[in-house]
């Protein structure tokens, strides 16, 4: 059998798993009255079932979460995990009968939806593949994962321009996916683009601002063969985006690159600190606009105390809208920013109870941007 991750995939994570609570125990009402949550036995089993994937048992995990489905046929979760358990064990027709479990249940789910798609794209049934990807985009937009998907599929299937736009949308939500799509055999078909290799010198300027100057420590960093990666610089230095100085190293002198000063101040720097941990170098930006933040954050924290979605999804455009604070959150809190417009979307989908399951993760989120914020502030006053 295959090890469990050793399968060749693309962009797939193992759906998340809320923490199994302990039975909760009850207060015995009458004759025949459970003394524990009716769902006990559903998580132990569930829990069970995680245990054995984690130990790479899978087809001792599939009847596990079987037993779990008996209990509850339609609990998402668990069906989750079973497609994903058969998949894994190469059982391509059951895992698409699961997801399309998930589906029927939940015909927006970007997760079922993209791991079909990743079921056909295991058949090289690509067209398949593409069609289920794009379900799972249609549903969340900003699923990083089913856009990268999206590009393979698309360059697998020759469509060549339509595979770089994609592949450019997937940079947008996570500049990772550039370097991911660096070494990735799928694009092959579009590796000769003007395009892709502006892809690469992304990848390139990436490993330089967060701290690795010389042509090594690029490679080491991006996975970049050299050759490309000498070619990528030359590219930046020509189009004035890094500069080139040399350094002494014993009698020899090395070439060290570095963001050209405009370029540095726009997009910032993460410079290595104690054990090699970056340390990101905050962009300049004027008072007001940190202030702006600041009163958005308290805003935001009323009307999610208070379980207001419409406000919440009001005060949300503060954070991702270019017009107002959205450019500054992109440059400042990228990661951040992006989290933010997940939740907008499934607050308009889910409503409060999407709000109040996610309370205390939204109020932390703000909480750590509005450290960084007073702390920005404290710096431009003094």
């Amino acid at each position: 059998m295959k090890k469990l991750f050793s399968k060749k995939s693309k962009e797939v994570e193992i759906p998340k798993t809320k923490e199994v609570d302990k039975p909760k125990i009850g207060k015995k009402v009458g004759k025949g009255t459970s003394l524990v949550n009716p769902d006990y036995n559903r998580l132990k089993l569930f829990k069970k079932g995680i245990n054995l994937m984690a130990d790479e048992k899978l087809d001792e995990a599939t009847v596990v979460f079987e037993e779990a489905l008996r209990i509850d046929p339609e609990n998402i979760e668990t069906l989750m995990k079973l497609g994903y358990a058969r998949f894994h064990l190469d059982d391509h027709g059951e895992a698409l009968r699961v997801y399309d479990k998930i589906l029927e249940i939940d015909v927006e789910n970007p997760e079922a939806w993209n791991l079909k798609g990743l079921v056909h794209y295991e058949q090289k049934k690509y067209a398949k593949a593409l069609d289920a990807v794009e379900k799972a985009i249609e549903s969340d937009p900003t699923y990083g994962m089913a856009q990268y998907n999206k590009a393979c599929f698309l360059s697998l299937l020759n469509q060549v321009p339509e595979s770089l736009e994609a592949l450019k949308r997937a940079i947008e939500i996570d500049v990772k996916n550039a370097r991911r799509s660096i070494r990735d055999s799928d694009f092959r078909n579009v590796r000769i683009e003007e395009g892709f290799k502006r892809i690469v010198e992304v990848v390139v300027l990436e490993s330089i601002r967060q701290g690795y100057h010389t042509i090594g420590a690029i490679v080491w960093t991006t996975f970049l063969d050299r050759v490309d990666a000498e070619r990528a610089l030359k590219k930046l230095i020509e189009k004035g985006l890094i500069i080139q100085n040399e350094k002494r190293d014993g009698l020899s002198k090395i070439p060290i690159y570095d963001l050209a000063a405009n370029i540095a101040e726009k997009i910032g720097k993460e410079k290595k600190g104690l054990f090699g941990i970056t340390r990101k170098t905050l962009l300049p930006k004027s008072i007001k606009s940190f202030r702006q933040l600041s009163q958005a954050i308290q805003s935001v924290r009323e009307s999610i105390e208070e379980k207001d979605v419409e406000k919440t999804i009001e005060v949300f455009d503060e954070f991702t809208d270019s017009s107002k604070s959205g450019e500054q959150m992109i440059e400042t809190f990228f990661d951040e920013h992006r989290e933010i417009r997940l939740w907008k979307i499934r607050l308009k989908d889910r409503g409060e109870d999407y709000l109040i399951e996610n309370k205390e993760k939204m109020l932390e989120l703000f909480d750590q941007i509005e450290v960084t914020v007073t702390k920005k502030l404290r710096e431009q006053i003094s």
